[in-house]
């Protein structure tokens, strides 16, 4: 019979070991099942978590807004509710923003902005930037005036405060266009049939 060391034994036991974990196939992950994946992420979810928030375009929403408003208001007069007015305000509103040309000529106290355009926007300038003068005149010490042009508005902006005949120029014809609160109300003015350009 032969005999052993430890040390021996040891040996023989690691080479063992080492021998069979070299035979036993290694571990593959199963292929995953995307179908039941998504399920899984998805199980017991609610409809209002999953629900998309956003109308998809910027004017359906406004409508969508003043819609909502005017549902959960129990006065609202329903025989004055002019929608149609609230969307073709939207369209002018586009149309001066997107399609309009606008350029600026710097003058001793603020701006100067060539508003011009054809068809469709043509009548969007004329509608809306002499309102939003109207509107906004003297603002912020600002006075605006407007002229008519063959093909759109010659809108002036001025200050006599330096600071603000630099943030006319900086606002540019847009900038100046988006100021002052008005605007949301009138969407909802307009929508219950109360205002007009």
């Amino acid at each position: 019979m032969t005999t052993r060391t430890p040390a021996l034994a040891l040996s023989i036991l690691l080479l063992a070991t080492g021998a069979a974990h070299a035979q036993t196939p290694a571990q593959t992950p199963m292929p995953m099942d995307h179908a039941a994946h998504h399920a899984g992420m998805t199980h017991g979810a609610t409809a209002a978590q999953v629900t998309p928030t956003l109308p998809g375009q910027d004017a359906f929403g406004t409508i969508q807004e003043i819609v909502a408003i005017l549902d959960a208001d129990p006065n609202t007069d329903w025989t004055k509710v002019d929608i149609e007015a609230l969307r073709r305000h939207l369209i002018d509103l586009n149309e001066v923003t997107l399609n309009a040309a606008a350029a600026a000529t710097a003058i001793d106290g603020g701006a100067r902005f060539a508003v011009t355009g054809a068809g469709r926007s043509l009548d969007a300038i004329r509608r809306m930037v002499p309102a939003h003068a109207h509107e906004m005149n003297g603002t912020d010490g600002w006075t605006m005036a407007t002229e008519t042009l063959p093909d759109g508005v010659l809108l002036t902006v001025t200050s006599a405060d330096a600071r603000q005949a630099a943030r006319i120029r900086g606002l540019g014809f847009i900038g100046i266009m988006v100021q002052g609160s008005h605007h949301q109300a009138h969407h909802l003015a307009m929508a219950r049939g109360g205002f007009t350009h």
